[in-house]
């Protein structure tokens, strides 16, 4: 999960800070981005990492997510909105270990409990994760 401590309301750049992957352009018009707000919330990402059963791969998705933010292209596009955020380098990221519950589940509730609270998904997440 990705936190904004700030409570002013955000900023957002021009262009991302995300990798090009297959060409594909990671930048959104920032109309989008304040389109995609939530107000009243911390939250701004939730994602996974690992499979039930697989050993944890917190490290690697970190990493992979990093990465993209630097501008390396990387396969996965999640969360790509927080690097058109102009504090994206002031978020916290926070982890929840799953003790061998299905992270899928594990974050498919989480965003159900955002929705229920929220009536939408959080900011960077443009889809909601899959159950099993």
């Amino acid at each position: 999960m990705l936190l904004r401590e700030s409570d002013s309301p955000p900023s957002f750049n021009k262009t991302s800070s995300g990798g090009h992957f297959k060409k594909k352009n990671p930048s959104v018009p920032i109309e989008t981005l304040e389109n995609n707000w939530v107000t009243d919330t911390k939250i701004v990402y939730i994602g996974k990492a690992g499979q039930l059963g697989k050993p944890p791969t917190i490290k690697q998705r970190l990493k992979q997510y990093l990465d993209f933010g630097a501008g390396i292209p990387v396969g996965h596009w999640g969360g790509r909105y927080i690097w058109q955020l102009s504090d994206a380098e002031d978020l916290i990221v926070c982890w929840k270990a799953t003790k061998g519950n299905d992270p899928k589940l594990v974050e498919s509730d989480l965003i159900d409990n955002f929705i229920t609270a929220h009536s939408t998904l959080p900011f960077a997440n443009l889809k909601k994760g899959k159950k099993g």
